[in-house]
């Protein structure tokens, strides 16, 4: 069995005694595009042995400099197969994935709507938590501009996931920020980002692809994407970033499969010896048997973690138990 099917098999329910596995780091923005990145994106995969190749994403959506007032949102966009984060990131997976081969199971990060309409506002605003309330504060003075540069961002978004699907990626591992529970109210979260994601989802779906979704940040309230349930396959977000337990966040999506299990940037895969990342592993899946689960990470791991602790825990989610 490829990698491929294992992954396939996995998500569809007909669940094998191996388990896949899904780890990635960030390279960096020197390595967005060119063969330096590529280099980096096979060195990886090969010395880490996962079953998912997760093709990073560095390659931002341009920076909309001097955002004062809401009516400088109206400065984002519009976006086109020209625009020069689709063509390097497209440029990028191409040379991956010809590269790779067609063993294991390719997906490409795509920050999400929110995500991406933070990076058009660096580098005027750095922190995360600063960026995310000043977007709040002039949605609240002048909502329309806001509405409509989200709305260019996600048809970008929707033009990115066309490119890279077409160059051959099985399908995205979509970053979604913007369930906070302290800058957009419930109510308005569901004006201001879902309708947004779910556009870039149903772009995916069109194509017939997978769509993993990650959840992160703190004080994530992750009920609120529940209803975006039937767009995703697989579901990974913060369990020990946000303390919300595998067992709450199957709960949320009973259908999904899961990723996740490991701590990111602590925990066993740090601190640990391989023997205890090993039977860390192997306990996750006695527990989650005769469930869709994909081995992974809260989010991306650090980048000066050694590589065989990686591989043994992918080594670990394929042994016989």
């Amino acid at each position: 069995m490829t990698k491929k099917e294992l992954v396939l098999r996995t998500l569809s329910g007909d669940l094998q005694e191996a388990v896949p596995s899904s780890f990635s780091i960030h390279f960096g923005s020197a390595f967005a595009y060119g063969s330096e990145a590529v280099k980096k994106h096979l060195d990886f995969f090969r010395d880490t042995d996962t079953d998912i190749i997760k093709i990073m994403n560095e390659n931002l959506f341009p920076s909309n400099p001097g955002v004062k007032t809401s009516d400088d949102f109206r400065r984002i966009g519009p976006f086109s197969r020209k625009s020069d984060f689709i063509v390097h990131q497209t440029d990028l997976v191409k040379a991956i994935l010809d590269k790779t081969g067609g063993d294991a199971f390719s997906v490409c990060t795509i920050h999400g709507a929110a995500f991406s309409h933070v990076h058009t506002m660096r580098p005027q605003y750095q922190a995360l938590e600063e960026i995310r309330k000043v977007q709040a504060a002039l949605y609240r003075e002048n909502p329309q501009p806001f509405l409509d540069a989200k709305k260019r961002i996600a048809e970008g978004l929707c033009i990115l996931v066309e490119s890279v699907l077409e160059a051959g990626c099985d399908g995205i591992y979509y970053a979604a920020l913007g369930a906070e529970n302290d800058v957009f109210t419930e109510e308005e979260f569901r004006v201001v980002e879902e309708p947004f994601d779910k556009m870039v989802f149903e772009t995916a779906r069109s194509m017939g692809r997978t769509i993993i979704l990650h959840m992160c940040k703190k004080k994530l309230d992750m009920k609120r994407y529940a209803s975006y349930a039937p767009y995703v396959d697989a579901v990974n977000w913060g369990i020990y970033e946000n303390n919300i337990s595998l067992e709450e966040g199957m709960r949320i999506f009973p259908d999904n499969t899961i990723l996740g299990g490991l701590e990111n940037r602590s925990g066993i895969i740090v601190e640990g010896s391989l023997d205890d990342i090993r039977n860390e592993v192997h306990r996750l899946r006695k527990a989650m048997k005769g469930k869709k689960f994909i081995l992974g990470a809260d989010c991306t791991l650090g980048s000066d973690l050694p590589v065989e602790r990686i591989r043994t825990a992918a080594e670990a989610a394929r042994d016989s138990l």
